[in-house]
Protein backbone atom coordinates (compact mmCIF):
# COMPACT_ATOMS: atom_id res chain seq x y z
CA UNK A 1 0.00 0.00 0.00
CA UNK A 2 1.19 3.47 -0.72
CA UNK A 3 1.10 6.06 2.04
CA UNK A 4 -0.29 9.53 1.49
CA UNK A 5 2.66 11.89 1.18
CA UNK A 6 2.82 14.51 3.92
CA UNK A 7 0.24 12.89 6.20
CA UNK A 8 1.24 11.33 9.50
CA UNK A 9 0.82 7.55 9.40
CA UNK A 10 -1.02 5.75 12.18
CA UNK A 11 -1.46 1.99 12.41
CA UNK A 12 -4.21 0.62 14.66
CA UNK A 13 -4.18 -3.06 15.62
CA UNK A 14 -7.08 -4.32 17.72
CA UNK A 15 -9.49 -7.24 17.43
CA UNK A 16 -12.40 -5.04 18.57
CA UNK A 17 -13.81 -3.90 15.21
CA UNK A 18 -15.89 -1.08 16.72
CA UNK A 19 -12.80 0.37 18.37
CA UNK A 20 -10.61 0.22 15.27
CA UNK A 21 -13.38 1.71 13.12
CA UNK A 22 -13.98 4.53 15.61
CA UNK A 23 -10.31 5.39 16.08
CA UNK A 24 -9.66 5.19 12.35
CA UNK A 25 -12.55 7.58 11.64
CA UNK A 26 -11.33 10.04 14.27
CA UNK A 27 -7.73 10.03 13.02
CA UNK A 28 -8.87 10.30 9.39
CA UNK A 29 -11.01 13.34 10.30
CA UNK A 30 -7.92 14.96 11.73
CA UNK A 31 -5.78 14.44 8.64
CA UNK A 32 -3.91 11.24 9.44
CA UNK A 33 -3.19 8.42 7.00
CA UNK A 34 -4.61 5.40 8.85
CA UNK A 35 -4.41 1.65 8.38
CA UNK A 36 -6.04 -0.94 10.61
CA UNK A 37 -5.55 -4.63 11.28
CA UNK A 38 -7.73 -6.94 13.37
CA UNK A 39 -5.02 -9.49 14.19
CA UNK A 40 -1.31 -9.58 14.83
CA UNK A 41 -0.77 -11.83 11.84
CA UNK A 42 -2.54 -9.36 9.54
CA UNK A 43 -0.49 -6.54 11.05
CA UNK A 44 2.81 -8.36 10.39
CA UNK A 45 1.85 -8.69 6.73
CA UNK A 46 0.93 -5.00 6.49
CA UNK A 47 4.12 -3.62 8.06
CA UNK A 48 6.20 -5.40 5.45
CA UNK A 49 4.75 -3.03 2.82
CA UNK A 50 3.71 0.08 4.80
CA UNK A 51 5.77 2.08 7.29
CA UNK A 52 3.65 3.69 10.01
CA UNK A 53 5.04 6.44 12.18
CA UNK A 54 3.06 5.30 15.20
CA UNK A 55 1.32 2.02 15.95
CA UNK A 56 -1.48 1.63 18.50
CA UNK A 57 -1.41 -2.04 19.46
CA UNK A 58 -3.84 -3.89 21.69
CA UNK A 59 -1.93 -6.15 24.08
CA UNK A 60 -4.69 -8.79 24.31
CA UNK A 61 -4.88 -10.06 20.74
CA UNK A 62 -5.87 -13.60 19.82
CA UNK A 63 -2.96 -15.73 18.63
CA UNK A 64 0.19 -13.61 18.82
CA UNK A 65 -0.15 -11.14 21.68
CA UNK A 66 0.38 -7.42 21.25
CA UNK A 67 3.78 -7.40 22.94
CA UNK A 68 5.16 -9.97 20.51
CA UNK A 69 3.60 -7.95 17.69
CA UNK A 70 5.18 -4.74 19.02
CA UNK A 71 8.57 -6.47 19.00
CA UNK A 72 7.97 -7.58 15.40
CA UNK A 73 6.99 -4.02 14.42
CA UNK A 74 10.07 -2.65 16.19
CA UNK A 75 12.26 -5.05 14.21
CA UNK A 76 10.58 -4.42 10.82
CA UNK A 77 10.01 -0.67 11.28
CA UNK A 78 12.55 0.62 13.83
CA UNK A 79 11.42 4.25 13.41
CA UNK A 80 7.81 3.48 14.34
CA UNK A 81 6.64 4.73 17.75
CA UNK A 82 4.72 2.08 19.67
CA UNK A 83 1.80 2.67 22.00
CA UNK A 84 0.26 -0.38 23.63
CA UNK A 85 -3.34 -0.27 24.79
CA UNK A 86 -5.54 -2.68 26.72
CA UNK A 87 -8.60 -2.89 28.89
CA UNK A 88 -7.58 -6.13 30.58
CA UNK A 89 -5.83 -6.22 33.95
CA UNK A 90 -3.80 -9.31 33.00
CA UNK A 91 -1.84 -7.32 30.43
CA UNK A 92 0.13 -5.66 33.22
CA UNK A 93 1.83 -9.03 33.88
CA UNK A 94 2.78 -9.27 30.20
CA UNK A 95 4.13 -5.72 30.22
CA UNK A 96 6.12 -6.40 33.40
CA UNK A 97 7.61 -9.55 31.88
CA UNK A 98 8.58 -7.61 28.74
CA UNK A 99 10.18 -4.89 30.88
CA UNK A 100 12.25 -7.47 32.76
CA UNK A 101 13.62 -8.53 29.36
CA UNK A 102 14.50 -4.93 28.51
CA UNK A 103 11.48 -4.26 26.28
CA UNK A 104 9.80 -1.10 27.51
CA UNK A 105 6.62 0.23 25.92
CA UNK A 106 4.33 3.19 26.39
CA UNK A 107 0.95 1.99 27.62
CA UNK A 108 -2.56 3.42 27.94
CA UNK A 109 -5.47 1.66 29.64
CA UNK A 110 -8.75 1.42 27.74
CA UNK A 111 -11.10 3.09 27.48
CA UNK A 112 -9.25 6.16 26.25
CA UNK A 113 -11.20 9.30 25.44
CA UNK A 114 -10.81 10.11 21.71
CA UNK A 115 -9.64 13.70 22.32
CA UNK A 116 -7.04 12.48 24.80
CA UNK A 117 -5.87 9.88 22.25
CA UNK A 118 -5.57 12.56 19.54
CA UNK A 119 -3.54 14.82 21.83
CA UNK A 120 -1.38 11.94 23.05
CA UNK A 121 -0.56 10.74 19.53
CA UNK A 122 0.08 14.29 18.29
CA UNK A 123 2.50 14.91 21.17
CA UNK A 124 4.39 11.69 20.41
CA UNK A 125 4.72 12.60 16.74
CA UNK A 126 5.50 16.30 17.30
CA UNK A 127 9.21 15.69 17.82
CA UNK A 128 9.51 13.89 14.50
CA UNK A 129 9.09 15.55 11.12
CA UNK A 130 6.73 13.72 8.73
CA UNK A 131 8.41 11.36 6.29
CA UNK A 132 8.65 12.95 2.87
CA UNK A 133 8.69 9.79 0.77
CA UNK A 134 5.66 7.54 0.45
CA UNK A 135 6.31 3.85 1.04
Amino acid sequence: MTGIEGKRRIFIVDDEQDLTDSLAAIFLQHGYDVRVASSAEEAVDMISTWAPELALVDVALPGMNGIDLALAIRKAQPNCRLLLISGQQATHDLLAAAAREGNLFEFLAKPVHPLFMLDYVASRLAARPPRKLAD
